[in-house]
């Protein structure tokens, strides 16, 4: 993809996390990995009137906070390139104020394994990061201390961070943390959910590393 087309890439997937109510107005921010640079989205541009031109480059080793373009980078830069940085593996990360996963980190309630899915971000749970005020360096080391092992993490009240290889494996992420959140939270008005032993989030993390591979049928070459 061309940098013009990642680009765009991020307006049309910041669009529709807000089409599908995982993010509401401009309080969500996404940022994609582009060679030795981060694209992140601009402060306080609604999705509707954002432009290519308008997403932010920041350098990923360079100087720490530079950044390039008409608009001034989100405020939540920090925690998007301490990421990127700390995280090669990571390609995009996907931040909303998704409404069950920010209800669960206004309670500052960490998601146990209510559900085998919750495999899908690393470990058997989704932690809650402590809190600090947005856009500082204390919420992005507290950022990074809750997704150690992770893929995903609450934010004390605040809203939630969904990271993938990909942008679309990002918002698959958030997508999938937001019903997980969802269902945690209604399990919780029901008297809690029975929670899954560490061996079985366990054994579905070692699913998960060959799920979709097919085995080749008999007599064909590897």
């Amino acid at each position: 993809m061309s940098e013009l087309q990642l680009r765009q890439s991020i307006i049309d997937h910041c669009r529709h996390m807000n089409a599908i109510g995982l993010n509401q107005g401009t309080s969500g921010n996404i940022s994609l990995r582009h060679g030795d640079t981060m694209l992140i989205t601009p402060s306080a541009i609604p999705y509707a009137e954002m432009t290519p031109d308008m997403i932010v480059a920041m350098p990923i080793g360079a100087e720490y906070g530079a950044w390039s373009g008409p608009k001034r980078p989100s405020v939540e830069w920090p925690f998007h390139l301490d990421i990127m940085r700390a995280r090669p593996d990571v390609g995009a990360v996907v931040h909303t104020h998704a409404t069950f996963s920010t209800i669960l980190a206004i309670a500052r309630k960490p998601i146990p394994a209510c559900h085998y899915m919750i495999a899908a971000f690393g470990g058997s749970d989704v932690r809650v990061a402590d809190y600090a005020r947005y856009g500082t360096k204390a919420l992005s080391e507290n950022v990074l201390k809750a997704m150690e092992g992770r893929s995903a993490c609450l934010m004390a009240n605040h809203g939630m961070i969904a990271t993938g290889s990909s942008l679309e494996k990002a918002m698959w992420a958030a997508v999938e943390l937001e019903t997980i959140a969802k269902q945690y939270y209604h399990a919780l008005l029901i008297g809690g959910p029975v929670v899954l032993p560490q061996e079985e989030v366990a054994g579905v993390i070692k699913g998960f590393a060959t799920y979709g591979h097919q085995d080749k049928p008999k007599g064909e070459a590897a």
